[in-house]
């Protein structure tokens, strides 16, 4: 395993992704630990929604560290993923007798952490 330098870390996050946090955590489980090619490769052919956001999040991380810290690329590897469940929109479906049933539109916060690491 690549030993995680927390000073060398670069992340980015996206906020109030109306998706579950359940969902995402699916496919952030995969690229956990990867270089961000090998990442970049497995979401372009997952066959989740999650992907999307995942892949939007991931490369303003390498951009991050490219334009801000002046670091390779071709170096990175993913040292953080995580989602954690935003605020849940709640709307109502009229239902048979005048009930009402209750629709819960989870939201989720993407964090991606990126840092140079040894080729292996």
């Amino acid at each position: 395993m690549i030993d995680i330098d927390t000073d060398s870390q670069v992340k980015a996050t996206a906020k109030f992704v109306r998706m579950s946090p359940i969902k995402v955590r699916r496919v952030l489980d995969q690229i956990r630990g990867r270089s961000y090619r090998e990442a970049l490769i497995m979401l372009e052919f997952m066959p989740y929604k999650a992907c999307e956001p995942i892949l939007k999040v991931l490369r303003s991380a390498v951009a991050n560290a490219e334009h801000n810290n002046g670091l390779d690329p071709v170096s990175l590897y993913i040292s953080e993923a995580y989602a954690d469940q935003g605020p849940v929109l709640k709307r109502f479906r009229p239902r048979a007798q005048g009930r009402a049933y209750q629709i819960r539109k989870p939201t989720c916060h993407i964090a991606i952490a990126v840092a140079p690491g040894t080729e292996a």
